[in-house]
């Protein structure tokens, strides 16, 4: 009671922001008249008059009124629109960083030119993000008019545009693409190898149009880019049909304690004999390196029956702790492909994800967020908890007058859909147009039929063709016209009525099935009474359709049979039609827990992936990594002789022989030091082995300079950690898969996850300084004139991208290999007929 009392005196929350805005639109206001008589050359001076003004220290709040009002003039010049009030308010819940809900009708496209403009004047760029290119391309392309006149540049990006052409969008004032395509852009750029090939700048500011389908509708489904896993399942197989040829002490040393294996000079030189391979530590091989590592590693350092067994064609790991199988987990960083190899059994296709990203994670990385829908209100709380973003209700321009009738439920679906079919007839009679909503294009179709049998001339729609979309929709409101869509379709283009339709009612909304979420519905609706029109909405229901089935059916079902209805009549009650609403709270509700849930895992991947693409970034800015092999270099120095050095031993005593191991498996090298006094320490034997290897490094780096030294650092860290990082994500997705099951050992999986993830980040970490060191010593350096610029460029079309349930990728067949006959044994080491295994893709 205190509540609503104090609602009533002092208004609601949004009241009291939207009150404190209009205080602005004032200012707006009153400065209409002064630039309404300026011309165009005065009123394009103003856009480098406000940029100076933000660089002497001014504000952009303290610039809105103005640079709003110089907006708005600029339209109604250029486009002949002037800006409401309300789209003022609009803009000024954008520009704060706010989640602005307007009804369709309002002008979405023209508030954004408010914010996108004002925070262009920062020239750090401004994203306008859509749900798909027909409308990103038709945005850019009417808004762009306005932009240009005040001096601002507009780039869209779409699909099929190479980096060149990306590049020059992204550094253009303004932007506007998809969702997809700013993510995608996002994940590319951090795998590229020069600071050139950017294409991103940093991201700084995003209006999100349609904000609720692309940050919660979307938000399950990750961005994945993966690439071809059929050359390493090959490479798999030829390395693994040359370990017969390896030769322990001879060709390499296994290491028990660690389970890894090292390759002796000659071991080396047989790998590249062969595998038909100049040089194995060429930059250029490090994926042919590991392979062979990987290969060695499964002969001689994992048994079999003892770290796994074979179980139905397939390698499956043995818990060494608990003796129990493993089943769904796998070995990561293709030691498991290796050992599938080595047995003889099917070398598994891994989805090799490069890079991956939730739209949550990717728009929470922007300065400043926010968005436009006609529906927010309902999903207020995950917008706010998952994005931290409010969300403002924003008055129409006009008084909303659509009439929504009570929701009409028949016994069952047949039941419906005949009255549904001839409301239709009798709505189309009038000459009143009809747009009919339903949950999916198979229902559609269905109601296609029965109107093409009554004769009814109707359009029927779907998601498939965004462009021819459009128009059906914005011809949706004409006399006489019926069209049948799915809920979504055709978002973001306006239905506009036509001639005499007002005097009819205005457009009839006719939904076939309530959706899970009220936001759907109520979008359905909102596609009538724009702008003051009048409208009509109505809702025909089943007891057999899916909502009413799950929720509240049979309550509903018992009042239809008190009431003694008869078949084909209905039941219309707005008590019905509230209990339909709770009913779709509830689904909402474990929706919204369901991308909580998936949110609460991403993020322990997220901060992994920020630290990862931070420091690759900087890498590439910085283009001088020398510091950092450095650290690499004095950490491993620090961890052999942390080995080796036994405090209150005398230094004759340790163990000097794994010293020289330690010092060949990582630098490839020795080193005789004098132990025969008691002066030497942890410390002293520390700076003795790293004063040793980085005179060996100098020695690499006069070779060739110290700028194509620098570069092959850069190389060589980059291609490293791009490797495990892949691997990792692999790795990172089995830990998930299986961590589910931890929940029947009283565990939550939720801190195992977590617990686990944070260890195999920090081994990861561990094996990247390991290999990038070891890598560089090993690494031989061809004369001067010999010496060939690195090319590490990723062949883009090798590469899927994917944003699906799952993340199942779609990946490219396998090419035939010339070498091999189609009755030969397949060079991946199946076992099988090339045209029984490789060869039938």
């Amino acid at each position: 009671m205190l509540i609503k009392l104090l609602t009533r005196l002092f208004g609601t929350k949004n009241d009291r922001v939207i009150k404190r805005l209009s205080l602005v639109v004032e200012q707006i206001n009153a400065l209409e008249e002064t630039y309404k008589a300026l011309d165009d050359e005065a009123l394009q001076a103003l856009t480098p008059s406000f940029k100076e003004r933000y660089v002497q220290g001014e504000s952009l709040d303290d610039l809105m009124p103005e640079a709003f009002a110089a907006v708005r003039e600029a339209s109604r010049r250029i486009l002949e629109m002037r800006h409401y009030d309300s789209q003022l308010i609009g803009g000024m819940a954008l520009h704060s960083g706010m989640i602005a809900e307007m009804k369709t009708g309002e002008g979405k496209t023209l508030v954004a030119t408010l914010p996108a403009y004002l925070n262009a004047l920062t020239g750090k760029g401004v994203h306008v993000v859509t749900v798909n290119d027909y409308l990103a391309s038709r945005d850019a392309e009417w808004m762009g008019k306005l932009y240009n006149f005040m001096g601002l540049t507009v780039g869209n990006i779409i699909h099929g545009l190479d980096d060149d052409q990306r590049k020059a969008a992204y550094n253009a004032d303004i932007t506007y693409g998809t969702n997809n395509e700013f993510g995608f852009d996002y994940l590319r750029d951090n795998m590229k190898f020069s600071r050139e090939q950017l294409v991103q700048r940093d991201l700084n500011f995003a209006i999100v149009d349609e904000v609720d389908s692309i940050l919660i509708d979307e938000a399950r489904t990750p961005l994945i880019i993966s690439g071809p896993a059929e050359q390493s399942t090959q490479l798999y197989g030829l390395v693994d049909s040359i370990m017969p040829f390896f030769k322990e002490e001879a060709d390499f040393t296994v290491d028990e304690k660690s389970r890894s294996v090292t390759l002796t000079d000659e071991g080396v030189q047989k790998a590249e004999t062969k595998l038909n391979v100049e040089n194995l530590f060429d930059p250029s091989n490090i994926e042919v390196l590991h392979h062979v590592n990987q290969g060695l590693k499964a002969h001689y350092a994992f048994k079999r029956d003892t770290d796994y067994i074979v179980k139905d064609g397939k390698v499956v790991i043995v818990d060494e702790f608990t003796g129990r199988l493993m089943e769904g987990r796998r070995y990561s960083e293709g030691l498991h492909q290796a050992l599938e190899a080595k047995e003889k059994v099917r070398i598994e296709n891994e989805n090799q994800t490069l890079a991956s990203i939730t739209f949550q994670n990717y728009f929470r990385m922007y300065d400043t967020l926010c968005g436009m829908t006609g529906t927010a209100m309902t999903e207020a709380e995950e917008f706010m908890k998952i994005y931290g973003l409010d969300c403002l209700v924003i008055p129409t321009n006009k008084p909303m007058i659509r009439n929504d009738r009570p929701d009409v439920i028949y016994k069952t679906r047949k039941e419906k859909f005949d009255a549904v079919a001839e409301e239709i007839i009798n709505v189309h009679k009038t000459g009143q147009p009809v747009l009919v909503g339903t949950i999916s294009i198979d229902m559609s179709e269905q109601l296609s039929k029965k109107l093409s049998k009554k004769g009814v001339k109707h359009e029927v729609l779907n998601a498939k063709h965004h462009g021819k979309e459009a128009e059906i929709v914005a011809m949706a409101g004409q006399k006489g016209a019926v069209t049948l869509s799915t809920n979504m379709a055709g978002r973001g283009t306006d239905i506009v009525l036509g001639e005499g339709v007002t005097e009819l009612g205005g457009l009839y909304i006719l939904g076939t099935e309530r959706h899970d979420s009220r936001r759907i519905d109520n979008q359905l609706r909102g596609r009538s009474g724009r702008q003051g029109d009048p409208g009509i909405s109505r809702y025909f229901l089943s007891l057999e359709d899916d909502l009413l089935r799950i929720f509240g059916g049979e309550r509903i079902t018992a009042i239809m049979e008190r009431l003694g209805l008869e078949d084909g009549e209905p039941i219309e009650h707005r008590l019905i039609s509230r209990a339909i609403e709770n009913a779709q709270r509830k689904v909402e509700g474990h929706n919204f827990d369901i991308r909580k849930h998936i949110l609460e895992y991403d993020d322990v991947m997220n901060k992994q992936r920020e630290v990862i693409y931070r420091q690759r970034r900087e890498a590439l800015r910085g283009g001088d990594l020398h510091d950092e092999v450095l650290r690499m270099v004095e950490g491993i120095a620090w961890n052999i002789s942390s080995q080796v050095a036994v405090e209150k031993a005398l230094p004759a005593s340790w163990d000097w022989e794994s010293f020289n191991q330690l010092m060949g498996s990582h630098f490839n090298t020795t080193l005789t030091v004098d132990s025969s006094g008691n002066d030497l320490t942890r410390d002293t034997l520390s700076e003795l082995v790293n004063e040793h290897v980085l005179a060996i490094m100098n020695g690499k780096e006069a070779l060739i300079g110290s700028e194509q030294f620098r570069q092959l650092e850069r190389y060589v860290i980059l291609q490293t950690v791009d490797n495990h990082w892949k691997d990792h994500l692999l790795s990172m997705d089995h830990l998930k898969e299986g961590v589910g099951l931890r929940g029947y050992a009283q565990q939550n999986p939720l801190i195992v996850y977590k617990k686990e993830g944070f260890e195999m980040f920090q081994a990861m970490i561990e094996r990247i300084q390991e290999e990038v060191v070891a890598i560089l010593f090993r690494i031989q350096i061809a004369e001067p004139e010999q010496v060939e610029e690195v090319n590490p460029d990723r062949n883009q079309s090798d590469l899927s991208y994917s944003h699906n349930e799952g993340g199942a990728t779609k990946q490219p067949a396998r090419k035939a290999d010339s070498k091999v006959g189609r009755n030969d044994p397949c060079s991946c080491g199946s076992g099988k007929k090339y045209k029984k295994c490789c060869g039938q893709a």
